[in-house]
């Protein structure tokens, strides 16, 4: 699981065999995204071909446009144009499955990038747990009693389910006392803003305004929650709530107090280390992890809380956002 963060630790190591190839300029590696419809993908292929460039690998970059079909194609036909490693970003899963053996049988690994992949060789991810940990853990600081909303992603998807576990483990103890009781909690098809929007309405209609705290897998989400909670006039109320992905808007929600924290989920970081990842597999070295996926070792990311006072230093000035995204927020 995605317990503890594991860049590089000691634990559960593979070693791929030598690669065919001579010299380091041959080895291709591929990246195959489920979309780069989305600005966030533009980054993940910038950072994850500018790392592996730096390795000295060939590097491309294909998307399926969330079209499982198509995704099967790519990894066909980055398979025949020599992949020894292909990282993807699954659009469906379970579906991916399939992809690892075809990758196995032309003599490639396969990396699962950002979604997990059964008997994928490696798992590269954001430590999803910890998403869910850090929002949970503030909000019972704020609010060690009461009720609360959960807003889950996707159902079945890898991410939310860990980020959702992450509340589940740290709210127990509390829910187990009494003291805090989960009045809605519910999942939502494409991590929808409006429809978690909905789920906030009918959580106030169904407890009468009686909301202390709601946790969203993602930033989209929490946005739905905020206008929700605006629109019904509970804003002086306090009620907390968490996002994740930390995009513009909803740091923009924290600054303004609409919204109490985000996680950082930063790019850079782990495409980076996919691209590492694939480095040592082309080279056949070895890549050490410290946890596991169903039997698949993982290479967690770190996440960070993004607070009103933390949004300069982790977010300004390390280039994720530029100031001029965030107005509400202090420079």
């Amino acid at each position: 699981m995605l317990a503890a963060l594991a860049v590089l630790a000691a634990a559960c190591g593979k070693r791929s065999p030598a690669p065919r190839d001579a010299d380091d300029g041959s080895r291709k590696v591929a990246l195959l995204l489920s979309t780069l419809q989305e600005e966030r993908y533009k980054k993940d292929q910038r950072y994850f071909e500018e790392l592996a460039k730096s390795q000295k690998l060939s590097a491309f970059t294909l998307s399926a446009d969330n079209d499982n079909a198509r995704q099967l194609s790519q990894v066909e036909d980055a398979l025949s144009r020599g992949a020894k490693v292909l990282v993807i970003q699954p659009t469906d899963s379970a579906a991916a499955a399939g992809y690892v053996s075809k990758a196995h049988a032309k003599g490639a690994k396969v990396v699962a990038y950002d979604r997990s992949i059964p008997g994928a060789d490696f798992y590269v991810a954001h430590d999803s747990h910890r998403v869910g940990e850090l929002q949970a853990t503030e909000a019972v600081k704020a609010h060690p009693k009461g009720n609360y909303v959960i807003l889950s992603g996707q159902s079945g998807h890898s991410v939310a389910s860990e980020i959702t576990r992450g509340y589940r483990e740290t709210l127990k103890p509390f829910i187990d006392k009494g003291e805090i009781k989960v009045v809605l909690e519910k999942s939502h098809d494409a991590w929808s803003p409006e429809q978690a929007l909905k789920t906030v309405e009918d959580a106030i209609s169904k407890t009468k305004g009686d909301i202390v705290a709601i946790l969203a897998n993602n930033s989209g989400m929490a946005r739905g929650a905020v206008q929700a909670v605006q629109a019904a006039n509970l804003a002086s109320k306090g009620i907390f709530i968490a996002g994740a992905d930390a995009d513009a808007a909803n740091v923009n929600y924290v600054c303004e107090g609409k919204q109490s924290v985000e996680v950082l989920k930063d790019i850079r970081p782990l495409a980076e280390k996919a691209a590492s990842v694939a480095a040592a597999l082309a080279k056949g070295q070895t890549v050490e992890a410290k946890t596991d996926v169903s039997g698949v070792p993982v290479v967690a990311v770190q996440v960070l809380l993004i607070s009103s006072a933390s949004v300069k230093p982790l977010l300004i000035d390390s280039g994720f956002h530029p100031a001029s995204a965030l107005p509400a927020c202090p420079k």
